[in-house]
């Protein structure tokens, strides 16, 4: 069996028989082998938080080992980083059907960039950061469509329609529904920008690609009508309120120029909450519908 044939297809277990190495995991350096072997499953990875596939800069980005918490450069993630080192070549295997693998060639870590770190859900649906290796292919060409995104080499902001909301947290839950608060926000969120929509004002939301970052932050809001930048909550908590401030701070500071920031709630916050709004270094407006109206507080 040549596991260096690009195309072929084999079950991983002969591979294995024949090699050595960890059966089930997905990085797998054999003992006293020249390789390492690197096992993706696009499909079946998504449900623990691995996205793995060809990229937009003509490199396989291959998720590193970890199911919860933040992957780290060890065991097997540093058996990619070091493979020049130990003179090992990295052998990705992609699966086919249960069982069954196809060898896509041997990789390289690309030398400028050999990684990037970006956020995705664990098994339990946690928010965690991950290592995504940059994988050169020795002798295969990369395919020219089903590409993910690579890194922005600079910052992209661009104007979208609000034609359908989706908040920006990624949510995940065993049954695949969203959450309720998601749904609760929406709704909120609906019901304002008809309200301004319906005093005239042009709403809009801003699609930001940080430099370096792979995923996109969507604003909930933008009244360019006013330059009001809105992030909106399901509820007047204090963790909510902060939270807002955060995601209102990370947009704001990659606008140009700065606008103005509010946040919108489903009911007027209580008195110390204001105040955190409204302090010196936030200086945002709050908004919260009252029967058919919305109301505002600035600040003084």
């Amino acid at each position: 069996m040549d596991i260096t044939a690009v195309g072929a297809e084999v079950e991983r277990k002969k591979i294995h028989d024949k090699y050595g190495g960890n059966r089930q995991k997905g990085i797998s350096r054999p003992k006293d082998q020249p390789y390492v072997f690197l096992f993706s499953n696009p499909k079946r990875g998504r449900q623990h938080g691995y996205y793995d596939g060809w990229g937009d800069d003509g490199c396989y980005h291959y998720c590193g080992e970890g199911l919860y918490g933040d992957q780290e450069m060890a065991g097997g993630n540093l058996d990619i980083a070091e493979h020049a080192q130990q003179k090992r070549s990295l052998q990705l295997f992609e699966s086919t059907e249960k069982g069954v693998v196809a060898n896509l060639g041997q990789f390289v870590l690309d030398a400028k960039k050999p990684w990037f770190t970006t956020d995705a859900p664990d098994t339990d649906g946690e928010i965690r950061t991950v290592i995504m290796f940059r994988l050169h292919p020795v002798d295969k060409t990369p395919p020219a469509d089903d590409l993910v995104p690579s890194p922005a080499s600079k910052t992209l902001v661009q104007d979208v329609e609000v034609e359908k909301y989706n908040v920006e947290q990624m949510t995940v839950t065993p049954s695949g529904e969203p959450r309720r608060a998601d749904r609760r926000e929406a709704k909120l969120v609906k019901a304002y920008r008809q309200y301004l929509e319906s005093k005239g004002h042009v709403v809009i939301r801003q699609k930001i690609v940080p430099e370096g970052e792979v995923k996109s932050l969507y604003t909930d809001l933008f009244d360019t009508t006013d330059k009001l930048l809105i992030e909106a909550k399901a509820n007047v908590t204090r963790e909510a309120i902060r939270m807002a401030i955060g995601q209102l701070f990370d947009y704001r500071r990659l606008l140009n120029p700065r606008p103005d920031i509010a946040l919108l709630l489903p009911s007027k916050p209580r008195p110390d909450l204001l105040r955190l709004c409204h302090a010196a270094e936030v200086a945002a407006q709050v908004i919260w519908p009252e029967g058919d109206e919305f109301k505002k507080s600035v600040p003084q």
